[in-house]
């Protein structure tokens, strides 16, 4: 009980993005510790991820609509968690540095979503992949969606490569056209759907831009279910939005839209010390 009691309260002091990599760990690693006790005892443990991987054939897909968004909490070998966890942590970690957590989880998971409708669109419609079974985990699409709204927001920021420092959109870039080129070679699927994910992270980022977050609606739905089953938590909600105006009074929007305006014009890195720390506070709030 003292080791649960301390894994809840370590877990409850980590960052959105850290409790994101935690949980898709876990649901990597509990799997694998699973199938070595079922082998031990003789027994199957196959067939269990269909459950949650996202078929590309519409009518399963359409029976099981949770898997539009488990499939991007489960991988498939220890490179493919890898690589999605660290481009996580370090596209992420910049998105938290300037905005709240909301936006974080509302690009990430519409990402997901978004992947997965463009897997689901591009196996029913092009000819390449009529009578083809194929199924799709990964997070992947979420991750590129916000590598690239990143990438977009502050194209020029140095990211360290080895010796090296790369701006970002060079990174970005790399990703995309390694995804395109890949899509005749191998996991055809998993590269459209990445495709869809920055597809979400760029539009998302040009609508943030002009004031309109178009991704909004995931958290809220959440929210809004959430409340079905807590009173409480509705009565949280509710008062939210009154302490956002109240330490929000001090942010003058003309100057935050002039300053996201030079962003536009030529880059994050064109900003001042002093307009840097305005938007942060502005995108804090």
């Amino acid at each position: 009980m003292d080791l649960w009691q301390t894994v809840r309260s370590r877990y409850a002091r980590l960052n959105v993005l850290e409790k994101l990599i935690a949980v898709m760990a876990m649901l990597f690693v509990v799997p694998l510790l699973l199938n070595v006790f079922f082998f031990l005892f003789n027994s199957s443990f196959s067939g269990w991820l269909t459950f949650f991987e996202l078929s590309a054939d519409i009518n399963t897909a359409i029976t099981r609509p949770w898997t539009l968004i488990t499939y991007g909490f489960f991988h498939g070998s220890l490179g493919h968690i890898f690589w999605n966890m660290l481009l996580l942590y370090i596209a992420g970690g910049l998105m938290l540095n300037l905005f709240q957590e909301r936006l974080v989880l509302n690009t990430f998971f519409v990402g997901v979503i978004s992947g997965g409708l463009v897997y689901l669109l591009s196996y029913n419609i092009f000819p390449a992949f009529q009578s083809t079974s194929s199924m799709l985990i990964g997070s992947s699409a979420g991750v590129m969606a916000v590598l690239i709204f990143m990438a977009s927001y502050m194209p020029n920021s140095p990211i360290r490569v080895f010796m090296f420092s790369v701006p970002l959109k060079y990174i970005a870039l790399l990703f995309l056209f390694l995804d395109v080129v890949q899509i005749p070679t191998s996991n055809a699927g998993g590269h459209i759907a990445h495709l869809g994910g920055a597809l979400w992270g760029y539009l998302y980022q040009r609508e943030f831009l002009k004031g309109n977050d178009i991704g909004g609606w995931f958290l809220r739905m959440v929210e809004a279910f959430k409340s079905l089953f807590s009173k409480s938590k509705s009565t949280q909600k509710q008062t939210k939005p009154k302490r956002k105006t109240n330490s929000s009074s001090s942010i003058d929007q003309k100057k935050v839209d002039a300053i996201l305006d030079k962003i536009a014009a030529s880059g994050y890195e064109s900003l001042t010390k002093a307009e840097k720390e305005y938007l942060f506070r502005a995108g804090k709030q």
